[in-house]
């Protein structure tokens, strides 16, 4: 009509009862056809062969949301982590990397649930088991056992680097604490006595067990740990400029310590960025080495010694575990399963020499 708007059509999806339709059959043949069931067996070859190329012509595409719910699995796995950060966390990239890689080789969807605190969002992991997912990856977890006995038992679960051993989650990990000890009985072996350790925050086991591998490295190189060369701070560049300045600061005039190892790469970075605005040469003045090996450790100048996580592998790994669970349901335990744990090893690079025969005083900062 003159002066009226013309309301326009929405195109839609063509459905199984079009396909059928357009074939001549109801719409359950043409689902048993289209979506492999087994009452297909009995339709003759004539029939199938109408039915897709109904489904050709009208460019029929299954839904997939429908299909999950009648089979069940939604062949998506979700992945939990702390991604909340201001500079570039290496690590989660090379794990999620790795569980990406893992899920597109099962032909699995990957779903990622961002958290900024597992303390603060620990009661939010219920409601990500809502029917969106088959299973989840927990990245770096920070629960307690009562967090964990809290999780739904109808979707199974995995971690990563897990902080606490949780009832029916298997954990993958590294030796860490074998890692730590290699890499600073290195230095010793090389002559390094004064080594600093930029430590992670107390109370989290991965940094625990790089402090662990680091005093017993000492012990066993028969050199007394100085408590005044252990400092600490969260695992980032920011945190690690912040408290290696304060120590600088506190000791200037002192004799500068020989070598530091650092708890992760990200904080290897922030020492090695400290060092060279005050004029320390890296590793002729001090050494330096990380750990996790991550793209970062190959872009520093000089490059980084470090202990390598295979963390890719291990995110793959994580992905194997858990798709195992889905497809096997194995009975919820109220013990936690045995981890899986990957060796580490010394990566040697140009951040890491002999000590200089006269070591350097801390500079004014």
């Amino acid at each position: 009509m003159p002066g009226s708007a013309r309301k326009r059509s929405t195109p839609r999806a063509p459905t199984l009862s079009d396909v059928g339709r357009a074939a001549g059959v109801s719409a359950m043949a043409a689902s048993a056809v289209l979506n492999g069931a087994r009452t297909s067996s009995r339709i003759s070859e004539e029939t199938r062969a109408k039915i897709l190329a109904a489904a050709d012509r009208l460019n029929y595409r299954p839904n997939a949301a429908a299909r999950a719910l009648a089979n069940r699995r939604m062949h998506t796995i979700g992945v939990v982590g702390n991604f909340v950060s201001t500079e570039i966390n290496q690590y989660f990239l090379e794990v999620f990397n790795g569980i990406v890689q893992g899920a597109a080789t099962h032909s699995q969807n990957t779903t990622v649930f961002p958290i900024s605190s597992w303390q603060e969002d620990a009661a939010r992991l219920p409601s990500f088991c809502d029917g969106r997912i088959d299973g989840l990856v927990l990245l770096a977890p920070v629960l307690s056992r009562q967090a964990g006995e809290a999780l739904p038992r109808h979707v199974p679960f995995v971690s990563l680097h897990g902080n606490t051993p949780l009832p029916n989650v298997t954990n993958v990990e590294s030796d860490e604490e074998t890692g730590a000890y290699e890499l600073v009985r290195h230095l010793t072996t090389l002559g390094h006595r004064r080594i600093l350790h930029y430590a992670g925050p107390p109370g989290v086991l991965g940094a625990e067990r790089r402090l662990r591998g680091y005093r017993r490295a000492l012990r066993d190189a028969g050199l007394k740990v100085d408590e005044n060369l252990i400092i600490s701070g969260d695992f980032t560049q920011e945190s690690a400029r912040s408290v290696l300045r304060h120590w600088l600061r506190r000791h200037r005039h002192e004799p500068m310590p020989q070598a530091i190892f650092c708890v992760n790469d990200g904080a290897a970075m922030g020492c090695l960025e400290v060092l060279s605005e005050v004029g320390i040469r890296v590793p002729t003045d001090v050494s330096v080495a990380g750990f996790d090996d991550t793209l970062a450790a190959r872009t520093t100048v000089p490059q980084l010694t470090t202990v390598r996580q295979p963390l890719r592998a291990m995110g793959e790994r994580a992905v194997e575990i858990l798709l195992d669970h889905i497809n096997n349901r194995h009975e919820p335990s109220e013990m936690p399963p045995p981890p899986v744990v990957f060796p580490t090893e010394i990566i040697h690079r140009a951040s890491v020499s002999k000590p200089p025969a006269s070591p350097r005083t801390v500079p004014e900062v």
